[in-house]
């Protein structure tokens, strides 16, 4: 699938493909550059001041690289210390040294956050298996092959079968700052839904109470305040007899907030049996977060990040040929 990464910096934009990795320019190979640390400073400040012909979001996009490494070893964390003496080494052709990550692609990374692209089937975080293969688990590791100390906290989740957008956070205090002001970081949260049979409404608004079972199943509430206030807002992509497909806005982000609504309105998501679908066509639950646009919470900028319609759910609600 394809993410596009939007800054508000000039409306500069970046496409990622999955697993995809740039080739390397048709140019001679430039030599790995040594620098000898004479005073102690944070690694980013000190290639800020040592590298004259490289902007700052260059030198920071090295550091995510993985091309700066102090005394032979990689380190990406722009605040590491560095004492007189220590060597500072910058190879601009090292490509970078991940570990494969399975059912995730890392689309942003800085020293705040990180956004992944999630695939269908893959747990957001542990349901108390502790060998289970989830997202929170496999970026565990990947902050640690530069710290052992260091960590990701999870600021939202998606559920295991729906795939597309999420944030973790990299420190206690940011997770905290988003969660606390998550309305209003929020700019956008948009997702697609693959829905069984033909929605005749162009677009529409549900608004209901939402309360879970005792087997863990939400469900909408007829009485008002009986429960959690969730919003849904949904506008018509393309549709068949079969299925359709909704662009949906979540005004609250409540547990299966769409995947109880789109019940309530008879057009249950397909392949969501819990909920009412009859279908199993797709293979896969029919929801994909799309796009999740916020504002940093350390420089101020709008990032937004939006993935690609999942083809099978274009393919599924083709319209019909008219001849």
């Amino acid at each position: 699938m394809n993410t596009r990464r939007t800054r508000n910096q000039g409306n500069r934009t970046s496409n990622h493909k999955q697993g995809a990795r740039s080739g390397a320019p048709a140019k001679p190979a430039a030599a790995p550059k040594s620098y000898t640390v004479a005073e102690p400073a944070e690694l980013l400040a000190f290639l800020l001041k040592t590298i004259t012909n490289k902007g700052r979001n260059s030198i920071k996009s090295m550091l995510s690289r993985g091309q700066v490494a102090v005394n032979g070893k990689a380190v990406t964390k722009h605040n590491h210390q560095l004492h007189p003496g220590q060597t500072v080494t910058i190879d601009q052709e090292k490509p970078t040294e991940t570990k494969e990550m399975l059912g995730l692609t890392i689309v942003h990374e800085d020293d705040d956050i990180i956004v992944i692209q999630k695939d269908a089937g893959l747990l957001s975080i542990a349901t108390g298996e502790d060998n289970e293969l989830t997202a929170y688990r496999q970026l565990m590791e990947h902050v640690r092959l530069s710290n052992p100390k260091n960590r990701v906290y999870v600021v939202h989740r998606l559920d295991r079968d729906t795939s597309g957008v999420m944030m973790f956070a990299k420190s206690e205090a940011i997770q905290q700052s988003l969660q606390n002001s998550w309305k209003e970081t929020v700019k956008e949260r948009s997702y697609v839904a693959l829905v069984e049979g033909a929605v005749k409404k162009s677009e529409g608004t549900i608004s209901s109470w939402l309360k879970e079972t005792s087997t863990l199943k939400m469900y909408s509430s007829p009485h008002e305040g009986d429960g959690l206030h969730a919003v849904t807002r949904y506008k018509l992509i393309q549709a068949n007899r079969h299925f359709s497909l909704l662009e949906v806005h979540l005004e609250t982000g409540r547990k299966n907030q769409i995947r109880v609504h789109m019940s309530d309105i008879g057009h249950p998501i397909a392949g969501d049996k819990k909920y009412g679908a009859e279908t199993k066509a797709v293979g896969r639950l029919g929801l994909h977060a799309r796009v999740l646009s916020f504002v940093h919470p350390t420089t101020g900028e709008i990032l937004t990040f939006e993935s690609a319609i999942p083809k099978t759910f274009l393919k599924y609600t083709a319209p019909a040929p008219t001849n």
